[in-house]
């Protein structure tokens, strides 16, 4: 739904101001730039955040729950990565479970005891499952050409083609003016909202996979407390949607949460507890 809503926004507006052809454009621009990156993702992700292989001699007990995990999902292997950041914190990425990657920071070894770091393999096994990575990539196209449309009516303004009445086939000054300040915030509100409803699938997901939510449940209050005190160094507005929990410091004031890629911690922790009761009477 959340995705219908956003291209419907994007092709109305797309309409007013260049017609079908300028909703065209600005959905193959955007498709092709984001396709490349959901291709090359994990390479420039690990890059960016100087990941490198998590030997077996390290943490044995990663691997051992990666792979208990992923067997029994019924998904290959994934690699596992290390992130050296005394951040607590966790993501995967990859375009399919063939060429998924588990990343754990220094911080979540030394954090998390074995249950909690299971819970939170769980979970980030799940966004492999679900898919989660093409979904954010749909999400990224419409609202990277929704902020485009945007751009191109500003331009379209500076450059004097947005003051002749719609009558005489421009667009309405106003009009655009106001979809320049509004598209991009609309697009950005829709994106955390499709990754905040990714977030909660993932956790319900995990928490079954693993058998239990409590392990999980602990680990995200953990992570939350620690992450407002130590963020993470190689974490942007970017890459933040891709961990188990925000791991840039602002979100501790409650505006903020308006702004954040997940939902709140507390609520997260709340529901997990709800499921841990009806998974104890066999729902």
């Amino acid at each position: 739904m959340l995705l219908a809503g956003l291209t419907a926004i994007v092709v109305l507006i797309a309409a007013s101001l260049g017609g079908w052809q300028g909703a065209v454009v600005a959905l193959v621009i955007m498709a092709v730039i984001n396709f490349s990156s959901f291709w090359f993702s994990d390479r420039i992700v690990l890059a960016m955040h100087r990941a490198r292989p998590l030997a077996y001699e390290e943490a044995p007990y990663v691997h051992e729950s990666v792979r208990k995990l992923t067997e029994r999902a019924g998904i290959p292997m994934p690699k596992v990565v290390f992130v050296p950041d005394d951040a607590p914190n966790a993501f995967a990425t990859g375009r399919n479970p063939e060429h998924a990657v588990v990343a754990v920071t220094r911080g979540a070894l030394a954090l998390l005891d074995p249950d909690e770091l299971e819970g939170v393999i769980g979970h980030e096994l799940s966004h492999v499952i679900n898919r989660d990575m093409l979904v954010s990539s749909i999400a990224a196209t419409l609202a990277g050409a929704l902020t485009l449309l945007a751009r191109l009516a500003g331009w379209g303004l500076a450059l004097g083609y947005g003051g002749r009445s719609r009558d005489n086939g421009g667009t309405n000054p106003l009009v655009a003016l106001l979809l320049i300040i509004v598209a991009p915030l609309i697009a950005m509100m829709v994106q955390l909202a499709i990754s905040r409803s990714r977030e909660y699938a993932a956790d319900a997901t995990g928490a079954r996979l693993v058998g239990s939510p409590d392990g999980l449940a602990r680990a995200l209050a953990k992570l939350e407390a620690v992450n407002r005190q130590v963020p993470m160094r190689s974490a942007d507005v970017a890459t933040a949607h891709l961990y188990i929990v925000e791991p840039r410091a602002a979100v501790g004031a409650s505006i903020a949460h308006l702004f954040s890629t997940h939902p709140p911690t507390e609520e997260r922790v709340r529901r997990l507890r709800a499921l841990g009761e009806r998974m104890a009477r066999g729902e």
